[in-house]
């Protein structure tokens, strides 16, 4: 029995290994390959191997190295404020207040909507002519009557992080809640017998033990993040220093597939995305085991 179980269970995930082969191993395998050729989808483009000079050409590419730093800028910006304003929405919502469940509910509300739905509403509340928000930023005097929020360098950048923030944070916060259930209310009462004030609880017993969760939720959103296209293409089309990596791949892949022999340069960047994310990912999960030993 105990030698006939390994296999049973092999053949019981084989059918989903085949399938994930199948969608998701293949493709990146013919990425990788063709990012060493330079052809274009139009038949007149002949494929030529061409090794490497295709990532050559990577760093050379003052285009590719500003989505590139774009990228960081908005994966490190965002990730950092949903994290810690998913955290205090959490602790909010942890709290036994009255309309608790309803809370919860509503705060789930932006990350329900679809992004492409959603980034298209803040453009238009960002509009600089009857833009809701673009009226509040006026009132405030943080802007000028009629600055066109999305055309300009930095303030575009700084409105898509907004909108990702408000998309995205309620998704952390229910990541950190779930871990924040799991922590023993007998901890809690034993730092109050030791009188232990709210500051030292949640430095002492709530952030200890809430590094795991929030490591796995920084992995899921980290790696969300350096890959952003839809908010960012929907809000700018990656105009005025918003374009990322994604949406530079975009333009490659599609706007010049017929026009130009640039696929294999396209399908270079994919994969110089793909290692992006895997450095990203291997890096958080020996942090999360650190934390776990």
């Amino acid at each position: 029995m105990q030698k006939r179980d390994p296999y049973t269970a092999f053949w019981m995930i084989f059918p989903a290994i085949l399938v994930i082969s199948v969608i998701a191993f293949f493709p990146l395998f013919k990425t990788f390959y063709d990012s060493f050729f330079k052809f274009g989808l139009n038949p007149i483009f002949e494929r030529q191997f061409v090794g490497i000079n295709n990532y050559v050409r990577l760093f050379k590419d003052p285009r590719f190295l500003d989505a590139l730093k774009n990228t960081i800028v908005f994966t490190l910006v965002s990730v950092a404020l949903e994290t810690v304003l998913g955290l205090m929405i959490a602790l909010v919502v942890h709290q036994p207040i009255k309309f608790r469940g309803a809370i919860r509910a509503a705060m789930l509300i932006p990350w329900a909507i679809p992004t492409a739905i959603s980034s298209q509403m803040w453009r238009w509340m960002f509009n600089d002519q009857f833009g809701i928000m673009s009226r509040f930023l006026e009132a405030l005097h943080i802007i000028q009557p009629g600055t066109p929020i999305l055309g300009r360098p930095g303030m575009a950048m700084a409105a898509i992080i907004a909108v990702d923030v408000w998309k995205t944070t309620p998704f952390m916060a229910l990541l950190i809640l779930a871990g924040l259930q799991l922590i023993p209310e007998q901890l809690y009462e034993a730092a109050r017998i030791d009188g232990a004030n709210a500051m030292q609880r949640f430095f002492r017993i709530t952030l200890p033990m809430l590094r795991p969760t929030i490591a796995v939720a920084l992995i899921f959103r980290t790696l969300d993040a350096l890959r952003v296209f839809d908010v960012v293409y929907v809000m700018t089309r990656g105009s005025v220093g918003t374009e990322t990596l994604s949406v530079y791949n975009r333009h490659v892949l599609m706007d010049r597939a017929f026009t130009s022999a640039s696929f294999g340069y396209g399908s270079a960047i994919s994969v110089a995305i793909f290692v992006i994310i895997s450095v990203f990912a291997i890096i958080y999960i020996k942090s999360l085991k650190l934390e776990l030993d």
